[in-house]
């Protein structure tokens, strides 16, 4: 390869320009990505506003919400890029790009940097309507929930371009989405705490980032520092999305046949 062929910022730069302004005019997704997640939230804090809860014990609402904020960016996320990454591709724009110097790599981080921008936006946004409009109660630091919610969400991006290697058709794309995401909601503690779990399903929860997002999230709901456990989370959780990226840049397809 070519150094030409090398990751370069400039050209990342410009791609992340590029998305960012496809996004501006798709309306749609943008209320997806924006106005979705708070209205889910919305559905849960109605769900479960007049559920009596234990004393001594946080509110239903408040504890799983709370996760919610970091489980709903990263499902919408995945959606949203895997799709727009098939199209790119069936369209024929991801061949005509890709005998430019631009990289693989120089694509896939312009596209997390432009959907980590929307999600920075989006967790911001949700935050702020969860924490007024319905009265979510974090004792820590709500600017940590937004970095936990974004740095997941960018987990989903880099798991949707990831995903979208495998799909030929938009239809594929969006089965691909229960196969992905439906085992790390069941596995992460959210329905069943982990240490409940037979030993064989904790492995496999182990081995799922959101686990440790939700982890995460947990640890800022009931602590007021932020605590070591949660930092090492967002680790693991920032880690496990630059694999997909790598691994995306690497089964990256130039058509789909």
């Amino acid at each position: 390869m070519s150094a030409t062929r090398h990751l370069t910022a400039g050209l990342t730069l410009a791609t992340t320009t590029r998305v960012l302004r496809q996004l501006r005019h798709d309306h749609r997704t943008i209320a997806m990505m924006l106005v979705l997640p708070s209205l889910l939230l919305g559905l849960l804090y109605l769900l479960w506003r007049d559920v009596p809860t234990v004393p001594g014990q946080p509110d239903t609402f408040d504890r799983v919400g709370l996760t919610m904020l970091g489980v709903f960016p990263f499902v919408v996320m995945f959606l949203v890029t895997s799709i727009a990454m098939l199209r790119e591709r069936t369209s024929g724009t991801l061949e005509r790009l890709l005998t430019t110097p631009l990289s693989r790599l120089d694509l896939l981080l312009g596209y997390g940097l432009a959907f980590g921008l929307a999600a920075a936006l989006q967790a911001i946004g949700t935050v702020t309507v969860a924490t007024t409009l319905y009265d979510l109660d974090v004792a820590g630091s709500l600017w940590l929930v937004v970095l936990i919610a974004v740095v997941d969400a960018v987990l989903g991006v880099a798991l949707g371009l990831l995903a979208s290697a495998f799909a030929r058709s938009e239809f594929q794309a969006v089965q691909l989405m229960p196969v992905v995401v439906l085992p790390h909601f069941f596995l992460c503690g959210l329905l069943v705490p982990r240490e409940q779990m037979a030993g064989w399903l904790q492995a496999i929860s182990d081995a799922l980032p959101l686990t440790y997002a939700v982890e995460a999230l947990r640890e800022v709901g009931r602590s007021v520092e932020a605590t070591g456990t949660m930092w090492t989370d967002v680790g693991i959780v920032s880690g496990a999305a630059l694999l997909a990226l790598a691994l995306a840049a690497a089964t990256l397809r130039r058509r789909t046949d």
